[in-house]
């Protein structure tokens, strides 16, 4: 037989073993008899040992010594077990890491979002989603409103979340909780002396705002909680981040609206009070966007999680 015959034949001989054989020979190693094992596994004795010997034919050596009293590896055979051993374990990784990816345990989500995770509902979601599927490769990005947008539809975020719905006619949206509103001002203001601060309160004061979101959600919360122009605070824009704006608040240069979310980090010399007109707290809704067409297993998962942490309340009944 030429060399080119014989590694055809070790060829045909490794596709013709498949990996019931393998498990067989496994099990009958560990359990030391042939019978013990096809007791085990509820196979018939003669059916088991004629799968071994169809093995070791393929393989070309025995596997097993066998006598009255059992059977033990051969040297040969200690090595192929081995390597069974190492195959099954692949196959079974193999198969759980699709069963897993399938059901999004495992995989790949990007969360964009527009507020702050220094604490909140946000902060605690992602929190859990992470001790949930320890195994997900989670990515947050946080950039503008418009920004995230685009990427939404592009499919370079699965999930945004933040302030406000986004209107859009080619994603999907849920709402989820609701945050009140607070003033930050420095702890030396007259106002910071009060527990609660009235948005009529904010009439001779200068409001500082950043040009990043959530900045535009804001600025309509003020005008419309108060609706006359000589009634409202003068506001201040600036092309500088949340944090930026908190520093700047801090060195009285004026007072700034904030949300719960932003509390969690704290700022020397700065104060939060709750913000409230006749009707209580002053809040805004937080929604999920996300595209219908993605079908991102993990995604899903994230959506259930919402879902079940921020039920929707039902719909209000019609007289």
């Amino acid at each position: 037989m030429t060399e080119i015959e014989t590694r055809n034949d070790q060829r045909n001989a490794a596709r013709a073993i498949d990996l019931q054989q393998l498990r067989l020979a496994v099990v009958a190693c560990d359990h030391g008899s042939f019978r013990r094992a096809a007791e085990a596994l509820s196979i018939k004795h003669t059916a088991f040992s004629r799968a071994i010997g169809q093995l070791e034919y393929l393989v070309g050596t025995s596997l097993f010594e066998r006598s009255s009293g059992g059977i033990k590896p051969t040297l040969a055979g200690r090595a192929v077990l081995r390597i069974a051993r190492l195959i099954l374990e692949q196959v079974d990784m193999f198969v759980d890491t699709g069963r897993s990816g399938g059901r999004g345990d495992t995989g790949r989500l990007v969360i964009g979002f527009f507020t702050s995770m220094s604490t909140g509902n946000l902060r605690a979601t992602i929190g859990e989603l992470k001790k949930l599927l320890p195994h997900l490769e989670l990515v947050t990005m946080e950039r503008s409103r418009s920004r995230l947008m685009t990427a939404l539809r592009s499919g370079t975020v699965d999930v945004v979340v933040g302030p406000g719905r986004l209107p859009s006619g080619d994603t999907r949206s849920l709402l989820l909780w609701s945050e009140r509103i607070l003033i930050s001002l420095p702890k030396d203001h007259c106002l910071a002396a009060r527990e609660i601060i009235y948005w009529t309160d904010l009439r001779n004061e200068k409001i500082l705002l950043s040009e990043y979101d959530p900045g535009r959600e804001l600025e309509d919360l003020l005008i419309s909680k108060l609706v006359l122009p000589d009634d409202r605070p003068r506001v201040e824009r600036h092309d500088v981040s949340r944090g930026i704006i908190k520093s700047l608040t801090s060195m009285g240069m004026g007072l700034s609206l904030v949300m719960e979310s932003d509390i969690g980090a704290s700022f020397a010399g700065l104060v939060y009070r709750e913000l409230q007109d006749g009707t209580g707290p002053s809040r805004l809704d937080f929604y999920a966007h996300w595209r219908d067409d993605n079908e991102n297993p993990a995604l899903k998962r994230f959506l259930n999680l919402l879902a079940e942490r921020y039920p929707s309340p039902p719909p209000a009944l019609e007289d």
